[in-house]
């Protein structure tokens, strides 16, 4: 590969030549076969390089919940002078003969052997700007208890306007930052959460650096003041040619690729990191402790500038990633070097090892007449990539969801398709369905499914929905569908306030799809939707584009609808109806994510109705919560009732004993590791007494 030495760069340049460079100086290193570039010059010419920047305060306008009600400003302008006296700019003692800049003290701690080499950002010309976010770009988020505000928003957005809006053309660094706000990546909210991003910004080509400051946010944020932000800095001096929209997990190019990694401490595939600079998606730093959908937390490293205190990013240094190598130092990780005190393991994301199923799962309830239910998908794919035939599901779940009828790629907008998983007939799954429904439980078909792009804009295509799905259910002897329709499937578009008289043609026609679908077949019709937490309960917090995307539907099919479980594996952080913020992982999250589909929440311009209990099941992820922590947190919504200490207090004192009961992705995953989920739900739900 060729090998490109840029010195700093205009972005007058032309746009191919800028895009590939972007616009500060780089240097390659090697390490053994792998060739690395990193931000500033090649250590062993022991020069003093300064970077020119520009620091650009971002305030952002979040469109107010309330109808008619003002702007909500998040501003940053007051944290400048801050971040100008922390060590992002101002020198630090790191170590003795090191008092510098962070991120020159990092590379200077990654080469040690040349004293004299300097890489800094120069004093910086200030701009700041103001960025206008709609509904279907961000929410805010307040803690009562403490007074904090936590700002939820999409990084894709962000970086577009920025670049839109600086008012001239940049050399050297952007170094933008907002002010109490964490981002989720890719427009989705579900890929949550992240302090920033940085890299080459594809429409301009400048080299940039984007993260946030911190001052006065709700109690469950551990970082403070400048560490988010020295986070992404320090990322980006490691992988300055980072394409922060080219997502993840085997990227190697644009920017530098790495072995994969595992976090620090852990071992599970859901904890790889990728094989870049910070993690896929999201990147965080191996020191960083948080799970998915959870705000970025590690113990930062506590600098004292004269009265001042800032918290810096520990970060993992190079040899971290790539072992040692010639002009490399020994240490793991800065500015603590005890932060990180071992080589990562490798990771590969991959499905559990084949597993030996439970010979005696544990056997159902019969009858089961407390009208709890449990619920699961089934994709047909065992252990070690066997099949997995619809017979072989443990007796314990009550409803089974066969995953998935998607998009014709190849027919008309509307129209779904539908075949057996691999190693599976038809006849085979036909008949594993009627027995199951002889049992007296029930079997639908999901349509949609994570990762397919379904549209019904165009009203004259209804009715190649309605004919596909028809069929598929006649042919099969489903019971019923599940709506799985995923972010950016629903989008609710600009302008469009009211779900109960939605417009977004999207979400018209397929309300009058599912209505005529109802129609053909009858009352014992079952109809599910399965949103994502954004497209529910998220419509509490901002409602437009994919928040709050499932309401109008949820409304409008009120009468005819059997249940709605909302993916609560699939939800960024949120604010419940106690005036505080619960993120997932915990009793507490559950319980106040559930309570405010069963309670109701103003969205929009109306009050979204609360849910009958016996039509709302909470949806879990296998191996997302440990099989305990699910079996608390139905439980505690049950009973009201719960061994543990949490910060949710439900409304309803006594719990909501006619809950209909969890769902789960998926069954083979639970049969994988020997119906752990099922064997301990299943009785749960079956033997807790209903509502009376």
């Amino acid at each position: 590969m060729l090998k490109i030495h840029c010195t700093l760069l205009a972005l007058v340049l032309l746009p191919g030549i800028a895009h590939s460079q972007g616009t500060v100086p780089v240097f390659s290193h090697s390490v053994g076969k792998r060739t690395l570039t990193l931000a500033g010059k090649d250590p062993k010419q022991a020069l003093t390089t300064t970077i020119p920047t520009v620091l650009v305060p971002v305030t952002l306008r979040l469109q107010s919940q309330t109808p008619g009600g003002a702007p909500v400003l998040l501003d940053a302008t007051s944290d400048t002078e801050a971040i100008l006296h922390s060590p992002v700019f101002a020198p630090y003692a790191f170590s003795a003969g090191n008092k510098t800049q962070y991120a020159d003290a990092m590379l200077r701690t990654t080469f040690p052997a040349n004293p004299a080499w300097h890489t800094l950002l120069g004093a910086p010309e200030v701009e700041p700007i103001t960025i206008d976010v709609p509904a279907a770009n961000g929410y805010l988020l307040h803690s009562q208890k403490n007074g904090g505000s936590l700002a939820v928003v999409d990084a894709d957005f962000v970086q577009q306007q920025l670049f839109k809006l600086l008012p001239h053309p940049a050399q050297g660094l952007v170094v933008a930052f907002t002010h109490n706000t964490t981002f989720y990546a890719a427009g989705d909210a579900t890929i949550c959460c992240t302090w920033g991003t940085h890299g080459i910004d594809e429409a301009t080509g400048t080299s940039f650096v984007l993260g946030s400051y911190l001052k006065g946010v709700p109690a469950l944020v551990e970082a403070q003041d400048v560490q988010p932000l020295t986070q992404q800095l320090a990322e980006f001096f490691y992988d300055p040619k980072h394409n922060p929209q080219h997502y993840g997990y085997n990227v190697t190019e644009p920017g530098n690729a790495v072995p994969s990694w595992h976090f620090a401490g852990k071992q599970n595939s859901q904890d790889c990191g990728g094989t870049g600079i910070g993690s896929s998606y999201f990147l965080l730093e191996p020191t960083d402790t948080n799970l998915k959908n959870n705000i970025p937390a590690s113990r930062g490293f506590v600098a004292r500038q004269g009265a001042s205190t800032f918290h810096l990013q520990n970060v993992a240094l190079l040899p971290w990633y790539v072992g040692p190598g010639d002009d490399l130092g020994t240490r793991l990780s800065f500015p603590d070097d005890h932060a990180l005190t071992a080589l990562p393991t490798p990771c590969t994301r991959m499905e559990h090892a084949a597993a030996t199923p439970s010979a005696t799962p544990v056997p159902a309830d019969t009858p089961n007449q407390t009208g709890h239910r449990l619920i699961g998908y089934w994709t047909g794919h065992g252990p070690g990539h066997t099949a997995l035939p619809l017979h072989a599901v443990s007796p314990q779940w009550d409803i089974v969801i066969v995953a998935f009828a998607s998009p014709d790629k190849h027919g008309p907008e509307g129209q779904l398709r539908f075949a057996p998983p691999n190693g599976l007939d038809a006849a085979e799954l036909k008949a594993d369905i009627a027995q199951m429904k002889a049992q007296g439980r029930k079997v639908m078909v999901s349509l949609g499914g994570g990762g397919e792009y379904f549209t019904l804009a165009d009203k004259a295509n209804i009715p190649n929905f309605v004919a596909s799905v028809t069929s598929i259910v006649a042919e099969y002897g489903f019971d019923g569908v599940d709506i799985d329709f995923e972010t950016p499937s629903l989008v609710v578009q600009p302008g469009d306030t009211d779900f109960e008289h939605p417009t977004t043609p999207s979400i018209v026609n397929l309300i009058a799809g599912l209505r005529q679908l109802h129609d053909h077949f009858g009352p014992g019709f079952m109809l599910s939707l399965v949103p994502e937490g954004p497209q529910l309960p998220a419509g509490a917090v901002s409602y437009g584009g994919q928040f709050g995307s499932y309401l109008p539907i949820t409304y409008a099919l009120r009468d005819i609808l059997s249940f709605v479980d909302v993916q609560d594996y699939n939800t960024p952080p949120m604010e419940g109806l106690d005036g505080e913020v619960h993120q997932s992982h915990t009793i507490g999250y559950h319980a106040a994510l559930t309570e405010l589909l069963l309670r109701g929440f103003p969205a929009g311009t109306r009050f979204f109705p609360p849910m009958p209990p016996s039509k709302v099941a909470v949806g879990f992820l296998t191996d997302y919560d440990t099989p305990l922590l699910v079996k608390q947190s139905m439980e505690f919504l049950l009973s009201g009732r719960s061994s543990l200490t949490t910060p949710y207090t439900l409304h309803r004192e006594r719990g909501y004993p006619d809950l209909l009961g969890a769902m789960f992705w998926t069954i083979d995953d639970d049969l994988g590791q020997k119906n752990a989920f099922s064997d301990q739900l299943g009785p749960l739900l079956h033997r807790a007494p209903a509502d009376k």
